[in-house]
């Protein structure tokens, strides 16, 4: 199988219930800042955590806070690319859960995209991805391939999700949701709490647009579907295992070049057990109980679970990992579970000094896509 050539990442921007400013977020992170507070509600939730964009006004319509919240951002990476959307090649690929959708006044699913596609003057309609919680993770995966089969030069991939009414009652109903904290890979995990937010990378053949070298490469991509229920993973864990190894197959990479993973990390129980169990058989060594790498993080715990925007900011938190050479802690991880196979980073960052990372996402309806990245040295 003919290794995929790497694709350079020139720019990555993002909007956040920690702010917009990339490197002040990550001085956050580092700092195991949370973006979850209280957040009003009517109606009966397992919690009134939340993590919301401060910026954004929470009682304007959902349809209208998705823009504010997405086009700032997808703007600043088109800026810092260098790219204009109406040059030809040039690709928006973008991606939501359910966004507005699921509100009284929401449009058709896609208008989100269409209506920033305007905004910024793009010549060709945009690509509008729906795959639940991989949503922005797809829309990276999808970008890469364009670009691979020269329908495009430039793809600007990534989501934007929304934190509505109708989100929390569902989870809460579900039992998903958290009555606690948000606890990923914790002896104490109960649950996942929401939160919001806008992220975006630039993609592209050849990076000669801004002058500037590319900040990463993205070296592979892999998905699968293990169709095993509406909301429940696979408790095999086999969709998310299978998603990896086809990114590794597509980098021309094995599990052991892996020194760094951004990990879905919701804090549900099921969730939490099947990347594990992944992990485990993907990076742990055959009759080894415990493995010393990859490191493995996750930034639920100061972002909230933002569904279809969720794979674009891991991928962004993966790469700022590799380029500063820390990873943040897990936030809320105070006793780690006995179960989970590999190292994670608690109460204080991390150093590393990983080449190549993989962020995993894992969506309801089974949607598993894996990224593997490479910093630029």
């Amino acid at each position: 199988m003919p290794i995929a050539p790497p694709i350079a990442v020139t720019a990555m921007t993002w909007t956040t219930a920690l702010g917009d400013d990339l490197d002040a977020v990550w001085e956050r992170l580092l700092a195991g800042v949370t973006g979850l507070s209280p957040v009003k509600h009517e109606g009966r939730l397992r919690s009134d955590l939340a993590a919301a964009v401060p910026t954004v006004p929470l009682d304007l319509p959902a349809a209208e806070r998705m823009t504010r919240m997405g086009l700032p951002a997808l703007r600043r990476a088109l800026a810092e690319a260098g790219r204009d959307a109406a040059e030809p090649g040039v690709q928006l690929v973008l991606g939501t859960s359910l966004g507005a959708f699921l509100e009284d006044e929401a449009p058709p699913l896609h208008a989100w995209a269409d209506d920033l596609a305007r905004a910024v003057g793009a010549a060709a309609p945009p690509v509008s991805i729906s795959t639940a919680c991989s949503s922005s993770s797809d829309a990276i995966l999808v970008g890469a391939e364009l670009i691979r089969a020269g329908a495009a030069r430039c793809c600007v991939c990534g989501g934007v999700d929304v934190l509505t009414m109708s989100k929390r009652l569902a989870h809460s109903a579900l039992g998903t949701m958290s009555p606690t904290m948000l606890r990923a890979f914790d002896v104490r995990h109960d649950g996942t709490l929401i939160g919001e937010g806008a992220a975006f990378v630039v993609l592209e053949a050849e990076p000669v647009a801004s002058g500037r070298p590319p900040l990463a490469w993205l070296r592979g991509t892999g998905a699968a579907n293990d169709a095993s229920g509406m909301t429940t993973p696979d408790a095999s864990g086999r969709g998310a295992r299978y998603a990896v190894e086809r990114s590794l197959a597509d980098a021309g990479l094995s599990a052991g070049d892996i020194d760094l993973v951004s990990a879905h990390g919701s804090g549900t129980p099921l969730n939490d057990a099947t990347e594990a169990l992944a992990f485990r058989e993907l990076f742990v060594p055959h009759g080894t109980a415990r493995g010393d790498r990859p490191m493995v993080f996750g930034t639920k715990g100061n972002f909230g679970h933002s569904l279809g925007a969720t794979g674009a900011m891991e991928a962004i938190t993966l790469l700022l990992a590799l380029r500063t050479g820390q990873v943040p802690p897990v936030a809320g991880l105070e006793e780690p579970d006995p179960a989970f196979p590999l190292p994670l980073p608690r109460g204080v960052p991390s150093p590393t000094s990983a080449r190549f990372g993989l962020s995993l996402t894992l969506g309801f309806g089974g949607f598993d896509t894996s990224l593997v990245f490479e910093g630029a040295r």
